[in-house]
């Protein structure tokens, strides 16, 4: 089991002290990791005892991580080749790689220079899994409090969500790998496939290792992302093994897709930047902008990261994030809506900018969006644009439908989108409303942060009492659940009778995690209410689909691995349980997903008939195959519930 006061221990070290044992002690390291005793404190190093001749010392060094073989000692006979010292590593944490220096200053920019919305900032690292404030209630996910997969992830690192639809081409085009990145790209194959076939059940401390020192050479090769992949994988792994609370077999899976899907297109020897991704944010010259505040959006981690995204708008239609995110937990997350904005001098917080706009001469932008905060940028306060005045107003003129369909088709977080819609009214923790346009479908606001102490949850409430109203709304839609949004802010709609009446100094719009909205906010008890649509929600296509046999098949191998999915195939009728995916027209989930149980029970024989074991490859390939595929279905499914 993981110890709590063991300092967090880099892939390297782990993967070198596991190769070192002997067969015979690899055998044992499994049992040695659990029965690991606690650590105790002592002259800044952490001892632990197995006994009177092997006492395990971790003296980590400056960054507080051990990253040096020398680093931990054992006093045992057999030290540094013993079972002590790779059982006291295999159970401490892992460390978070190195951030790489940028590729080169940009021009202008002062050797000590920073982004003040970047990891220097207190920005959570983005495989600090928690992040966003609009992933599922309780869990962190992107977007939204993230676990760990990405901030980016996620949130935070993934505390930007819009993307700048400006130069996407130019990002995703590049040099394909190097031959080097090619061999890491297929060393990291070979052990992501060892590992999914043997799963969570086989999955221990010498698979963990091969990942780690597959991710070692990934780092090496220049290809952070597929490190921080794998490492995902190995902590997915380590806190499915301990049954740790919160842990979900759906990301291990996940995870799982993500790194065999990375690997394989670096092994194939194609991709690019986007592929290889960045071991530190890269900032870019954006000469002089003109952007336009649209919201702020409370961010909340799950370890302890606290702040606020403020989503802006170019004028030529590009979006922006201005983010500070810091430790400091709910406290800073309320607070952090009306810090100052920390961004070329200017004399803006972040409620102000969410709702007016800023002149950037000298600015610089990630490749995600983010705005920097270097010393060559300068920023001044500038008028604002309202939610119906351009450029915002190009964000609520294209039926929902339709934006969904383009941002779902993107190989990332959904972006913003906006829509007119009308309070039908609640049902749970949900508001339901219909959007203005005819035959448009029930869409479900769920609440982009369910925390109490944030401001989400109260106001969906506050609009659920006033069936009829009709709300110019802003936010995310969810790509996991059919036809709902997480709004970020709400406005009247212009023109209609039966609104929202807000106090000008809004700006005609109310940012839902921080502005409560009362009761002078609505109309007067006594006016007239446009007719309401009625009606219930229909079937969720989503959640009725057949669908979730192929899932559970593809969770049933990450935790079972090969065998586990060899075994659900040894019934009398084994194709009789892709029969329901056939009649509703998923006719190719039933046959990746018979093909995956075939590949897993097949066993090849030698020159001499005997039986051998298959490949763990071939059955990669097949698993891989029926998880992009059922991404690609949910997908689909999703952004047809909105038309």
């Amino acid at each position: 089991m993981t110890s709590t006061l063991s300092p967090p221990v880099t892939a390297e070290v782990v993967a070198d002290a596991v190769e070192n044992l002997s067969a015979r002690l690899r055998k044992k390291l499994d049992a040695a990791i659990e029965g690991c005793p606690e650590g105790a404190g002592a002259d800044g190093a952490v001892v632990f005892r197995f006994g009177e001749d092997a006492v395990v010392t971790l003296r980590p060094g400056p960054s507080g991580a051990v990253t040096e073989a020398g680093q931990a000692v054992c006093g045992c006979l057999l030290a540094p080749r013993c079972l002590h010292r790779a059982a006291v590593l295999g159970a401490a944490p892992l460390a978070e790689p190195p951030a790489e220096p940028p590729a080169g200053p940009l021009a202008g920019e002062g050797p000590g220079e920073r982004d003040a919305s970047g990891p220097e900032a207190g920005t959570p690292p983005e495989d600090d899994a928690p992040a966003r404030t609009t992933g599922a209630a309780g869990a962190a996910a992107p977007p939204g409090s993230v676990p760990d997969a990405t901030a980016p992830a996620a949130a935070a690192g993934a505390a930007a969500g819009s993307v700048s639809d400006a130069g996407d081409a130019d990002r995703d085009a590049g040099a394909p790998p190097t031959p080097a990145q090619v061999r890491a790209g297929a060393a990291l194959w070979a052990v992501s496939a060892e590992a999914l076939a043997a799963g969570v059940v086989a999955g221990g401390a010498v698979v963990q290792a091969e990942l780690l020192r597959a991710a070692h050479t990934a780092r090496l090769a220049g290809l952070p992302r597929a490190e921080a992949a794998a490492l995902r994988v190995v902590r997915g792994l380590r806190a499915a093994r301990e049954r740790r609370a919160g842990q979900r077999l759906a990301d291990l899976a996940a995870a799982f897709s993500e790194l065999l899907r990375t690997a394989a297109l670096l092994a194939s020897g194609t991709g690019g930047p986007g592929l290889t991704g960045g071991g530190r944010r890269a900032y870019t010259a954006g000469g002089g902008l003109r952007v336009h505040g649209l919201c702020r959006e409370p961010v909340l981690t799950a370890t302890g990261y606290g702040g606020v995204v403020t989503h802006l708008l170019g004028a030529d239609g590009a979006r922006y994030t201005l983010s500070d995110v810091r430790p400091g937990g709910l406290a800073r997350a309320r607070g952090a809506g009306a810090a100052s904005v920390a961004l070329g001098g200017a004399a803006l917080d972040h409620a102000g900018l969410a709702r007016a706009g800023l002149r950037i001469s000298g600015a610089t932008v990630s490749a995600d969006g983010r705005l920097g905060a270097g010393r060559g940028v300068r920023a001044v306060p500038a008028p604002g644009a309202a939610w119906d005045e351009e450029p915002l107003a190009a964000l609520f003129a294209r039926p929902a439908a339709e934006a969904v369909r383009e941002l779902l088709a993107r190989d990332a977080e959904p972006g913003l989108l906006g829509c007119d819609v009308q309070v039908v009214g609640a049902a749970g923790e949900h508001l339901l409303v219909r959007e203005l346009r005819a035959d448009a479908p029930l869409l479900r606001l769920r609440p982009a942060h369910p925390h109490p102490e944030l401001a989400h949850t109260a106001n969906l409430r506050r609009l659920a009492g006033h069936p009829g109203l009709a709300v110019r709304v802003l936010g995310r839609p969810d790509p996991d659940r059919a036809a709902t949004l997480s709004p970020l802010a709400v406005g009247p709609v212009p023109g209609a009778q039966y609104t929202l009446r807000l106090p000008p100094e809004w700006r005609d719009r109310a940012d839902l995690g921080y502005d409560r909205l009362q009761g002078s906010h609505f109309p007067d008890a006594g006016a007239p209410a446009g007719p309401v649509a009625e009606g219930e929600p229909g079937p969720d296509a989503v959640a009725d689909s057949p669908l979730w046999r192929v899932r559970r098949l593809l969770e049933t191998g990450v935790a079972g691995g090969r065998r586990a999915v060899a075994e659900t195939g040894r019934v009398p009728e084994p194709l009789a349980a892709y029969g329901p995916l056939r009649r509703a027209g998923f006719g190719a989930a039933a046959d990746l997903a018979g093909a995956l149980v075939a590949e897993a029970g097949r066993r090849p024989r030698d020159a001499f008939g005997r039986l051998t074991e298959a490949s763990s490859e071939g059955y990669a390939w097949a698993w891989l195959a029926a998880s992009a595929h059922l991404e690609a279905a949910h997908r689909s499914l999703v952004a047809a519930s909105w038309a």
